[in-house]
């Protein structure tokens, strides 16, 4: 990259209060598990690394910085699909490489029984993917669902070869509906945690009383929901 190319994307390879590309526990993930030769192969290898090593949750219990940093869901070893997102932005950007957060709203056709009850709608907004700058371009990611996760539901996990968009598939290995994208809301270099959380407070009737909404266990739902047959 050219030093202008690098003032063009200085902000995607930054760090930021969430995307902390510069963290020592940030730097030292990306080392290890983006060993490769090319920024490509080494999208690649992060972007297998955070999808599969750390374990998708949804359910999250507030839209704050704390919540979203980038070491605190690699120390967890469990977030939901901005996190995620984050965390691979995080190590891409310590490895060299632009990386952005990207967001949607997508209809969700696959939950667990207790989630839809307490969403009240299959409307995800500000679902999140990480957007990277590789080979001339930019490419999506979405490291959301873990590879054990998309085994139990029967999903066809998402592969990202870093040349074309990795993003969630229309259908599920049995041809059911899976998901759908609505509408895309931009590229960000740091999540926009204001306009997420006004969101969610206007669409989702849980988030209007969060200190009597108690966070659910999605491992366990998905293993409830497997035994009942649902």
């Amino acid at each position: 990259m050219t030093k202008n190319e690098a003032d063009d994307f200085a902000a995607y390879l930054e760090p930021g209060a969430t995307v902390e590309s510069n963290h020592p526990d940030i730097v030292a993930f990306a080392s290890t598990a983006g060993n490769a030769a090319t920024p490509r192969e080494t999208a690649m290898a992060l972007y297998y690394a955070v999808r599969d090593q750390i374990r998708y949750n949804p359910y999250i219990s507030a839209i704050e910085i704390e919540a979203f940093r980038a070491t605190k869901t690699l120390a967890d070893k469990e977030g939901y699909c901005v996190a995620k997102a984050i965390l691979l932005a995080a190590v891409c950007r310590a490895k060299g490489i632009p990386a952005r957060l990207g967001f949607a709203d997508v209809r969700n056709h696959l939950s667990t029984e207790k989630m839809r009850q307490r969403m009240q709608t299959d409307r995800f907004y500000w679902h999140g993917y990480t957007d990277i700058h590789l080979d001339g371009k930019w490419v999506k990611a979405t490291p959301a669902f873990n590879i054990e996760l998309c085994e139990k539901f029967g999903l066809r996990p998402l592969e990202f070869n870093g040349r074309e968009d990795s993003i969630y598939h229309p259908f599920d290995v049995s041809g059911s509906r899976h998901m759908e994208y609505l509408n895309f809301r931009g590229e960000f270099a740091e999540p926009p945690l204001e306009q997420i959380h006004a969101t969610f407070v206007r669409e989702y009737a849980h988030w209007r009383n969060r200190t009597a909404e108690p966070i659910g266990d999605f491992a366990a739902e998905v293993e409830e929901d497997l035994g009942s047959g649902h």
